[in-house]
């Protein structure tokens, strides 16, 4: 039977009974999204409003909370209906919308890390370059690219699966997995999979080397310079290398728990864990570079400041 003929739905088999706890778990989930959106969109609004912030690096984070948001929303809404649901199945064009808004997400948030990371590389290491190597055209065109770059390489391995023809449709996941969903095949799936190793080491491998080149040689750097610069270093490159850190551990165990036999893992933990780069990484983000980045914490003081006397004008 083919995906975009007699196949409808798919049956999600990893969501369990919880009786009256889905209520509490429910204004869990829900609050946690909420708590997201405010937190990435506040960000976002600071930076774009602030024109002391419209500077490359901040720019690049406000491209990074816009994936935030992106990513949250292709799968917090659909939690949500899901936690409350008796039945959880979802339809076969949401599903794999849900694939790709979720997958996009993922490589967008490496691919801007790495673009990051030579930001940083180009403020500490060529510092009296970094004006003319890093303009404002060319901080846009990198912001574009990576997010055009993720997209169009995401549509070809969605095409590929679009044509499959399907012998199942129970995804042993919370939420729509593109392997998973490539394992119900019944024809030969060859192509899929080399091109989805292929895709794996783009999606590694692409944003790993500027990466490890920025960072190789910003160490290199602070080993041999003045103690200024070393600080300099540590306080721009901490929460890079902690979101990268963190990332990538979450994105490593749902791939592994997508391709290998985790029964001997609790469900319980299986399930935090498969949700973890999902939950964790939009809400550190926000809260890590507006505590460690001086000129955004700043900047939101100011503003609550600012909001708090014209309350109190208001008053009297």
């Amino acid at each position: 039977m083919m995906v975009n003929s007699t196949l409808s739905y798919f049956i999600l088999s990893t969501y369990i009974n919880v009786g009256t706890f889905r209520f509490l778990y429910f204004m869990i989930t829900a609050l946690l999204y909420i708590f997201i959106v405010i937190l990435n969109s506040s960000l976002i609004v600071v930076i774009c409003m602030n024109r002391s912030l419209h500077e490359p690096m901040y720019l690049f984070l406000c491209s990074l909370f816009v994936n935030e948001l992106y990513g949250s929303t292709g799968l917090f809404p659909f939690l949500l209906l899901q936690i409350l649901s008796d039945i959880h199945t979802v339809s076969v064009p949401f599903c794999l919308l849900q694939i790709f808004c979720l997958y996009t997400y993922a490589n967008v948030e490496f691919c801007n890390l790495a673009v990051m990371s030579y930001d940083r590389y180009l403020a500490i290491c060529c510092p009296l370059q970094y004006n003319t190597r890093m303009t404002s055209n060319k901080v846009a065109v990198l912001i574009v690219v990576v997010w055009l770059y993720s997209f169009v390489k995401f549509l070809v391995t969605l095409s590929l699966n679009i044509r499959l023809p399907l012998c199942g449709n129970i995804i042993n996941s919370l939420y729509c997995h593109n392997y998973l969903v490539v394992k119900l095949a019944c024809s030969d799936t060859k192509v899929n999979n080399i091109y989805g190793l292929f895709g794996v080491v783009l999606t590694i491998v692409v944003p790993l080397l500027p990466i490890l080149f920025s960072y190789t040689t910003i160490l290199k750097v602070c080993f041999s310079g003045s103690k200024q610069t070393r600080q300099k270093a540590v306080s721009t490159c901490t929460p890079h290398l902690v979101s990268l850190l963190n990332f990538s551990f979450g994105c490593c165990f749902e791939i592994l728990q997508s391709r290998f036999d985790m029964t001997g893992v609790p469900s319980v933990l299986r399930i935090i864990l498969s949700l973890y780069f999902l939950i964790i990484q939009p809400l550190l983000n926000p809260i890590m570079y507006g505590m460690q980045m001086s000129k955004i914490r700043n900047t939101c003081k100011h503003v609550l400041c600012y909001k708090m006397l014209a309350g109190r004008s208001d008053t009297l």
